[in-house]
């Protein structure tokens, strides 16, 4: 009876082995894709000119709080914003709905291979700015492809997927 019992745990051991290393097969294959959401900020007040960091506008307010119901569905494992009033507040929106704190990054600092070990696997949301953003864009795909977004153009969505090195960029206009 006790050789039956240990066989029996024995096995039982076995299969929760082989179990737990299909879920880790199953992580390390999820993490083979990566995806970057990048938007631009949302509408900011441009009552005063001088102001270098101004705050979203009630528009702009709505837009993110928008852009937190688009994502709503959407995992999302990272949320990175430049350190301004109005990248911040547009990030904000989405970072609460989805418990994820907004880490700040730096424009001039795009897409180092510290970002790219730190995003791997993961759905990535980047908030930057009219010429940042498809810079960092560029960056990710290695080539000089999408220009500055226009300056009233607040609701573009650039999705750029990696694949075992296969790069897709998709651009969205969500208003």
């Amino acid at each position: 009876m006790y050789k039956f019992a240990s066989f029996i745990l024995v096995i039982s051991i076995l299969v929760a082995c082989n179990g737990s290393k299909k879920k880790q097969d199953k992580v390390v294959e999820d993490r083979s894709t990566t995806t970057y959401y990048l938007i631009r900020h949302a509408e900011k007040d441009r009552s005063d000119p001088s102001n270098k960091n101004p705050e979203l506008t009630e528009e702009g307010v709505l837009r993110a709080r928008n852009w937190a119901t688009y994502f709503e569905n959407i995992k999302i494992d990272q949320i990175f914003s430049t350190d301004y009033n109005r990248t911040m507040q547009t990030a904000a929106y989405t970072a609460t709905e989805k418990e994820v704190m907004v880490e700040s990054y730096h424009p001039n600092n795009l897409y180092n291979d510290d970002f790219k070990i730190l995003t791997r696997g993961n759905n990535v949301l980047i908030v930057g700015h009219s010429n940042t953003t498809p810079q960092f864009v560029n960056a990710i795909i290695g080539e000089k492809k999408y220009a500055d977004i226009a300056d009233d153009e607040n609701g573009l969505l650039y999705v750029v997927t990696i694949h075992q090195g296969v790069k897709n960029v998709e651009i969205l206009s969500i208003n």
